[in-house]
């Protein structure tokens, strides 16, 4: 029986494009995969290599396009824009992705008429507001990726510090996908165990001060060992998009449009958030401790403060 027609429309064949590109290929996602760029002959080889691997990576119609071809598309994922350098902080791209996200955002709504928009490029948090500003599409159909690859990292990290399998700890960051971000300790428990208990029962000692810089700082050692990070984003990516495709309803940390949750309204922010076919279709409000409440206000007013120099 013949699946469904899907589409996914990637814009951007940079290093983090390509990769996402490929990466929703080797989950057989789509009947159909867009990659779109300025530069049409880079998109071109990128969806020639990825089709040349159909016969193992499954049947799709991988091909380069423009964005005429977003139409129809289950989701659109925007990862256009100048990568960040050795040193530079997401926010410090900003200046320099604003028009180049306006830009896209007009092109996308020429055409768009399905769908969701998933903000990759960064500052996502930034980027995602300048998305859900331009378009003006309900809140949750445009969201950003947020600190769910900060939450892959904190989990990582911890697994690695205690030594246990990476899928038996939960927790989670949230936040700007930033300097401000903050690991949300509460949350964190290990096999049903809340975190401290558990490393009491096992005589473990961890330094959480230096896990969450750590996280904070994951991103800018990959970037001054290899020039950028693109494959544990594309994994991420393609990720949330298996959840939208297939409407899972999974939690994720993605950023969206903030309607009043803790009384902050207007700013794009990571919280957990219900994912299905709408997109990012409902934040959960967690249990906060104070401190970590404070740290939530800081992102915010960190995240305002730079959309206000921007005007």
């Amino acid at each position: 029986m013949e699946r469904r027609r899907s589409k996914i429309a990637v814009i951007g064949a940079g290093a983090v494009g390509s990769s996402v590109a490929y990466s929703i290929a080797m989950r057989n996602l789509v009947s159909d995969l867009v990659i779109i760029d300025v530069n049409r002959e880079k998109a071109e080889g990128e969806a020639l290599d990825i089709s040349h691997g159909l016969l193992v990576l499954g049947d799709m119609n991988v091909h380069c396009g423009s964005y005429s071809d977003i139409k129809d598309a289950n989701i659109i994922v925007v990862s256009a824009g100048i990568g960040r350098k050795p040193g530079e902080t997401r926010l410090d791209l900003a200046k320099k992705n604003v028009s180049v996200i306006k830009d896209i955002t007009r092109n996308i709504m020429k055409h768009y008429n399905s769908g969701v928009i998933m903000a990759v490029s960064n500052p996502v948090d930034v980027v995602t507001h300048i998305i859900q500003q331009e378009s003006q599409l309900p809140k949750g159909i445009v969201f950003g990726t947020g600190t769910v690859l900060d939450s892959a990292r904190f989990r990582w990290l911890l697994a690695k510090k205690l030594g246990i399998n990476v899928k038996n700890v939960h927790g989670f960051v949230a936040g700007e996908h930033g300097d401000s971000q903050f690991a949300v300790w509460s949350s964190v428990h290990i096999g049903g165990m809340a975190l401290d208990k558990y490393c009491k029962v096992h005589n473990i000692e961890i330094n959480k001060e230096e896990i969450e810089n750590e996280v904070k700082h994951s991103g800018a050692e990959v970037i001054k060992r290899k020039g950028a990070t693109y494959y544990a984003i594309a994994s991420v990516v393609a990720s949330l998009a298996d959840a939208i495709v297939k409407d899972k309803k999974a939690i994720y940390h993605t950023s969206k449009l903030l309607d009043g949750q803790y009384g902050i309204k207007d700013i794009c922010l990571s919280l957990p958030t219900i994912m299905g076919i709408n997109g990012a279709e409902k934040t959960i409000e967690f249990n906060f401790t104070d401190e970590e409440l404070q740290k939530l206000y800081n992102s915010e007013k960190v995240i305002r403060s730079f959309l206000d120099n921007l005007e």
